[in-house]
C-alpha cells in the first residue's frame, strides 16, 4: 500500500469491527468480506453484521444484520448484495444509501439444507459477480451492473460417501432468477467477460457425474457453451478462473499448473506453478489457488505445501505462497513471495492486491499484511499488519482490507484485532 514516510498509524484509516474468535495456526474458512464503491466501503462480518462506511473518512453510514455469516459482497445498481453462509445460504440485496432490504433468496431451496450442524455442511454462497445484461445499459449511480451472478454449494458426507450439491444463478436487479445451472460438483470461482455475454465457472471438486473443472455459460439463458478439464486423476480440478477478452486463465488444482485457454477451451499455454517435487525423500506440492488476467498478462498465486503421502510435512515446496506473472505467450515476467495464505485476490486493471494471512507451517507474523502488485512490473508495496489479512478490495487506488486476530498454538498470545483498514496506493 502507501510507501511514504508517514508513520503507519497516520496512513491507515481504521475502524474496529465486532468480536470474532482469533484464527489459529491453520488458516480458517472465509469469515469476513469487504467491498468498495465510488463513495463507500462495506464490511461484512462473521456474525452477519454489514456496515457501510464513508470511503474517505470511514464514518459509518448504516448497518444491517444479515441473517447469516456475511462472506461475500458485491454492488448491483443501487444495492449492495451480500453472500451468506448458514442454514439457508441467503443472498440478499440492501439499498446502498439506507441499508433497507430490497430482496433476498435462500439457495438452500436448490442445494438442500445442511445435514449436520457443522459450518462445513451449511449452504455457502462462494462467489458473486455483477455485469450488464446483454443489450442493456448499466444503471447510473454508485453501484454497478444490471445482472447478478452467484454460485452456491453444499457438502454432505455419509460414511465414505461424499457429495456436493451446487447451483449457479443469474439474477435480474429486482432479485428475479433468470436461470439456474445445477450440478453435483463444487464451484469455487466465477468470472464474467467484459461484454457480459459469458460466465466462466470453476469447480474445485468433481465427485459425481459432473466431471469438468471449467464450464463457460451463455449469460442470457445459462446455456453451456463449452467446458474444459485438466484431465487429472482424482476429484481435484480448478482453483480459480479469470477472463481476459476471449481468453480465460485457469489455475489447476488437478496438476498444480496454470493455463491460458482460448475460445472453446483451446490450450494456448500452460506453466508449472507448484507441481510435485521431490525434496528430502518427500513428494511435495502446493495448490494454485488464484488467477487474475488483464491486458495480455496473467498472475497466479499458490498456497500451502502438502505432501503426497501425508498431510503433515516438515518440508516446504519452493513455490509455495508465491505470485507469478506471465505475458500473453506464457513467458515469465516476475514472481514474488506472499509469505502466507491468500484467501482471495482483489484486482482492478493492472493492480493486484493480495491479503496475506498465516503460513501454518512456519507461523511467522512477519508474513501478515497486504501486498500490492503491478501485473507489468511486480510488487508495488507491502503494508504489515499485526493480525492476518483475510479479505481485500481495490477501487481507484483505494485499498480496503479486513484484519482478523490470530493466536498461534505455540504462543498463547493474540496478535492483531478485528478491523477494517483503508489506505491509498498513491
Amino acid at each position: 500500500m502507501a510507501t511514504n514516510d508517514r508513520p503507519r498509524s497516520e496512513r491507515l484509516e481504521t475502524r474496529p469491527l465486532g468480536e470474532i474468535e482469533p484464527a489459529r495456526s491453520r488458516h480458517m474458512w472465509t469469515r469476513s468480506s469487504v467491498h468498495a464503491t465510488d463513495s463507500l466501503v462495506f464490511a461484512g462480518e462473521w456474525d452477519g453484521t454489514v456496515t457501510a462506511f464513508d470511503r474517505d473518512a470511514l464514518e459509518p453510514r448504516w448497518s444491517v444484520d444479515h441473517p447469516e455469516h456475511a462472506v461475500g459482497l458485491e454492488t448491483l445498481r443501487d444495492s449492495v448484495v451480500v453472500a451468506g453462509r448458514g442454514d439457508t445460504g441467503t443472498i440478499a440485496a440492501y439499498d446502498l444509501e439506507s441499508g433497507e432490504k430490497r430482496w433476498s433468496y435462500g439457495t438452500a431451496d436448490d442445494v438442500g439444507e445442511s445435514s449436520r450442524e457443522s459450518i462445513f455442511y451449511q449452504p455457502y454462497v462462494v462467489a458473486l459477480e455483477t455485469g450488464s445484461v446483454r443489450n442493456t445499459e448499466n444503471a447510473a449511480g454508485s453501484g454497478s451492473g444490471s445482472a447478478l451472478y452467484a454460485a452456491a454449494r453444499r457438502y454432505e458426507r455419509d460414511g465414505e460417501h461424499r457429495e456436493w450439491h451446487s447451483a449457479v444463478y443469474a439474477f435480474d436487479a429486482d432479485g428475479a432468477v433468470r436461470w439456474r445451472y445445477e450440478t453435483d460438483a463444487s464451484p469455487i470461482s466465477i468470472d464474467l467477460d467484459d461484454a457480459g455475454e459469458r460466465l466462466a465457472v470453476g469447480y474445485n471438486r468433481c465427485m459425481g457425474e459432473h466431471d469438468n473443472g471449467l464450464v463457460v455459460l451463455e449469460t442470457e439463458s445459462g446455456t453451456l457453451e463449452w467446458s474444459w478439464d485438466p484431465g487429472t486423476e482424482g476429484d481435484r480440478r480448478v482453483g480459480d478462473v479469470s477472463f481476459d477478452g476471449d481468453r480465460i486463465a485457469v489455475s489447476s488444482h488437478g496438476d498444480k499448473r496454470g493455463y491460458l485457454l482460448g475460445p472453446g477451451g483451446a490450450e494456448l499455454w500452460r506453466v508449472d506453478l507448484a507441481t510435485e517435487t521431490e525434496i528430502d525423500g518427500e513428494t511435495l506440492y502446493a495448490y494454485p489457488n488464484h488467477a487474475y488476467a488483464n491486458d495480455g498478462r496473467v498472475a497466479f498465486v499458490t498456497g500451502n505445501t502438502y505432501a503426497v503421502d501425508s498431510r503433515e510435512t516438515d518440508g516446504r515446496h519452493p513455490n509455495e505462497h508465491r505470485i507469478a506473472a506471465f505475458d500473453a505467450d506464457g513467458q515469465a515476467l516476475w514472481d514474488h513471495g506472499v509469505g502466507g495464505f491468500v484467501h482471495g485476490l482483489a484486482a482492478a486493471g493492472d493492480t493486484v492486491v493480495a491479503p496475506c494471512a498465516q503460513n501454518f507451517r512456519v507461523r511467522d507474523p512477519d508474513t501478515h499484511g497486504v501486498r500490492s502488485f503491478s501485473l507489468a512490473d511486480g510488487e508495488r508495496a507491502f503494508e504489515p499488519l499485526a493480525g492476518i489479512a483475510t479479505a481485500a478490495t481495490v477501487r481507484d487506488e483505494t485499498v480496503g482490507v479486513i484484519e482478523e486476530p490470530v493466536e498461534y498454538h505455540d504462543e498463547g498470545a493474540t496478535r492483531g484485532t478485528y478491523a477494517l483498514r483503508v489506505d491509498s496506493l498513491e
